[in-house]
């Protein structure tokens, strides 16, 4: 039997560890929830910690996978010993729809899932499922040190643990493709990538790309320009390597480095195995051969895309009374125009008017329309939407005016931290009740007007719903549901 003692130390190891990996991925994904069930050893039971209630809905699995079933106490291999609580051995993960998991068993906790969301615009769950398995280390480590060497310090250190779980991500892909005798220190490239994207040139911000090799693949290489030894410039001389960037620049060309120092300039095929920086101004994507691992931007790194997937768009279409080859045509020429703005970083905005008549709107009219269905007609539009005013669009998926000044009488919930295209959307979409707003802002966020109301889509927490702030056994916690 624990003692009162016990319970609130272990009760503080585990909300600690929680809050700074919930605030650590807030920073690194968007607004984020965490959960986590665990149990303390063998013979003893199942709790769970959800604040936030990001497991409701799920009970029916987990009641199947914890309570109908005792597979998850199965030891196998593992010897559950105290002594050995830094060494884990992972278990799978649950597998939830729209939710990552990771867990593991370790010699002072005998078994450990935490739970977190799988936001629709990441760019790879890698980085985040690394983060998982860190609080399953800092959670097993917290408990074996006991109350009297608990520092608290695995909360703060979660809370920062962007760059390590990149890092971590990156090692783990090299091992498992090249082995464990790589010359290429990862940390010293995450740290040249964020110093040179805050690096300027002439008040110009860095693009183009970096590729960075394992040395024994660089025999392999084509070189352009290939740079003598002793005049090479280290990845770490933020500067020289920003002017260096602009050789680059809009072409195919990629500056070519060891992890210490730029090479050389090549654009021919690349090695099968390579880490790339490509720097697009304000922000900048990490990719690993062909997959995204994170973006860049002010100095951090994150999971965003920075591409909006507009799953707000679709939703509020499926309300309209519209066939699925019409409705398919028109999100993807919204999605199109969006993508061509956040790409090229100008402000816009789209008014979808789905009304029986044609909605009237002070703007630049066009005879005929623009058939948003002809590739050509459609970059048209994507170059009209950066002048001044909004486009408007019909469900005949033709583009009927542009440079639109969406006009309308003031409204409660307007947001004056937000620009005059913003909420002149909102006034706009409250008289206009048939009409979706996209609002494109140029530094890449995207809203999605409607009734005089952004549409927002992530799940928010419920106050009135239940919500527990301590650990509390699965079995009632699945009771009371």
């Amino acid at each position: 039997m624990k003692t009162l003692q016990e319970k609130t130390f272990i009760r503080r190891c585990i909300t600690d560890t929680l809050s700074g990996t919930r605030e650590g991925l807030t920073r690194f994904s968007g607004e984020s929830r965490v959960a986590v069930i665990y149990c303390l050893a063998p013979d003893r039971e199942l709790l769970i910690l959800d604040p936030q209630n990001l497991l409701n809905g799920y009970e029916p699995k987990l009641k199947e996978i914890y309570l109908n079933s005792s597979d998850w106490r199965c030891q196998g291999n593992f010897i559950f010993n105290r002594n050995s609580f830094n060494l884990i051995d992972p278990v799978p993960s649950l597998h939830l729809d729209g939710r990552i998991s990771c867990g593991g068993k370790s010699g002072s906790v005998f078994y450990q899932m935490w739970f977190t969301e799988h936001h629709p615009d990441m760019c790879s769950i890698g980085p985040t499922e690394r983060w998982l398995e860190h609080a399953v280390l800092r959670f097993s480590h917290d408990v074996a040190d006991e109350r009297i060497l608990y520092t608290g310090i695995s909360g703060n250190f979660l809370r920062e643990y962007a760059t390590h779980a990149v890092h971590d991500y990156i090692v783990d892909m090299i091992n498992l493709n090249l082995g464990l005798d790589t010359r290429i220190d990862i940390y010293h490239i995450l740290d040249s990538v964020l110093g040179v994207s805050k690096t300027h040139e002439e008040s110009v911000r860095p693009h183009g790309k970096i590729l960075f090799i394992e040395p024994r693949f660089l025999g392999g290489i084509e070189f352009l320009a290939r740079f003598r030894v002793d005049e090479r410039p280290r990845v770490n001389h933020f500067k020289h390597v920003r002017k260096l960037l602009q050789a680059v620049e809009y072409s195919d060309r990629k500056l070519i480095s060891d992890g210490v120092s730029i090479i050389g300039i090549s654009e021919g095929i690349l090695p099968e195995f390579h880490l790339t920086a490509e720097f697009q101004g304000k922000i900048g994507f990490l990719s690993l051969n062909r997959e995204k691992i994170c973006s860049f931007s002010d100095g951090s790194y994150s999971s965003n895309t920075h591409r909006a997937k507009l799953f707000e768009v679709e939703e509020a279409l499926l309300d309209y009374d519209l066939d699925t080859s019409t409705r398919n045509s028109l999100f993807q020429a919204i999605v199109s125009i969006v993508h061509s703005a956040q790409n090229k970083m100008f402000g816009c905005a789209l008014v979808i008017d789905l009304a029986d008549e044609k909605s009237v709107i002070s703007g630049q009219d066009m005879i005929p329309p623009i058939d948003l269905r002809l590739p050509n007609q459609l970059d048209l539009a994507c170059a009209l939407s950066k002048v001044d005013g909004a486009l408007h669009l019909r469900a005949d998926l033709q583009l009927h005016a542009f440079a639109c000044l969406l006009d309308g009488h003031s409204i409660p919930g307007e947001d004056r931290a937000r620009g005059a295209r913003y909420n002149s959307a909102l006034r706009f979409s409250t008289e206009h009740p048939r009409t979706i707003i996209v609002v494109v802002s140029a530094d890449r966020p995207v809203s999605v007007i409607q009734h005089g109301k952004e549409i927002r889509l992530r799940n928010d927490l419920d106050p009135s719903s239940h919500c527990a702030i301590f650990p509390e056994p699965l079995e009632q916690w699945l009771a009371s549901r």
